[in-house]
């Protein structure tokens, strides 16, 4: 029997999966994107280096500053230009709270998926309080269009820290309920232990990014291997998992919850006084040629080549996300297992189809 999951269907998030059975174990599945594709690399093409900042943000709704920095990184690039170091540590921060609540949503449809209301509401409630501090930096909700070539937009205010402070203090409590009521729960174990098993090997093999990379072994992280900003001035741990399980994947999620919120702290220590831009004319002609930028979004390595002809607008520019990148682990991980499992596996691996869909 043929089955079509979605594309309306609220867990697929715009996304149909066509699904072959036999009995309840599927034997094929066919991933079909494409249904919001926003032609993001054209209409760069057509829109200066200024204006093409909000739009770019949009495919990646919950991680925005996750997918906007390695496109600011590969317009500096061009310019020759890079932003002041309090810039370099506002950028981080921003980019860490993204990179929580973006987790933060994996966990609560994770967590709706598997039959856990709680694990969904609670998730969701606490990305607020992230999102709170995102918006004191700065100014909006969600999306930000704060990062600009040569810096930031706006500097952090005086009482960012101490709520920040707060803010991980509190937190750090919630993730040890977390790990009570789900992520310790002996059901949320018999639906995830051995379940879409993407061995190491494989990663490698089919290209696999980000917290799935990691959950198979591999110990893979942009910040790390090639810091870009201030990475290489901070300390944090790169969770790693052999087993390669859908119960990995969502571990790898939740320690890296912790690790930003240190990212976050150390970067309130360190940041120093001074400028948070540069001075840049409104009119960005950056000189011909191409620059490439990589960096770690919340889903895996997001990263940007462009080409410039002299002009103000992009003469060509390629986004590389993290989840095309995993898109062709989806079929590969649902063949022969159960159809009540597809959901764990499906989403264990964080696919976002706007994202893919760019």
């Amino acid at each position: 029997m043929t089955l079509s999951v979605g594309p309306q269907h609220p867990g697929s998030g715009h996304f149909r999966l066509i699904i072959t059975v036999d009995g309840d174990i599927i034997v094929k599945a066919e991933p079909d994107p494409g249904y919001v594709h926003r032609g993001e690399e054209k209409m760069a093409e057509v829109r200066n280096y200024i204006q093409n900042i909000p739009h770019i943000e949009r495919p990646s709704i919950i991680d925005a500053s996750g997918i906007l920095y390695p496109y600011v990184l590969a317009v500096e690039d061009l310019l020759g230009k890079s932003a002041p170091e309090r810039a370099q540590y506002i950028r981080m921060i921003m980019a860490e709270l993204n990179r929580i609540t973006s987790h933060l949503y994996f966990l609560s449809i994770f967590g709706i998926f598997l039959g856990h209301s709680t694990m969904f509401m609670w998730p969701m409630g606490d990305r607020e309080v992230f999102i709170d501090l995102s918006q004191m930096i700065g100014g909006t909700r969600i999306t930000f269009s704060h990062f600009v070539p040569g810096g930031v937009r706006s500097d952090a205010p005086d009482s960012f820290a101490d709520k920040a402070e707060k803010t991980c203090d509190y937190f750090e409590g919630r993730l040890k309920e977390y790990e009570r009521i789900f992520v310790n729960n002996p059901l949320c174990h018999q639906r995830t232990v051995g379940v879409g098993v993407l061995t190491k090997e494989d990663a490698i093999k089919l290209g696999v990014v980000g917290p799935s990379l990691r959950a198979s072994g591999v110990k893979s992280d942009t910040r790390r291997d090639e810091p870009y900003d201030a990475y290489d001035k901070v300390d944090f741990e790169v969770p790693v998992y052999s087993e390669g399980d859908s119960y990995a994947r969502l571990r790898v999620h939740f320690d890296e919850m912790r690790q930003s919120m240190s990212i976050i702290r150390q970067c309130i220590k360190q940041m120093p006084k001074g400028p948070v831009k540069q001075k840049l004319p409104p009119q960005l002609r950056p000189p011909a040629g191409e620059a490439y930028a990589r960096t770690e979004a919340a889903r895996g390595a997001m990263a940007y080549y462009i080409v410039s002809d002299g002009g103000n607008y992009p003469y060509r520019l390629k986004m590389n996300v993290a989840s095309f990148r995993n898109l062709i682990a989806i079929p590969y991980l649902l063949k022969g297992v159960h159809l009540a499992d597809m959901p764990t596996v499906y989403w264990g691996l964080d696919y976002w189809p706007v994202e893919a869909d760019k």
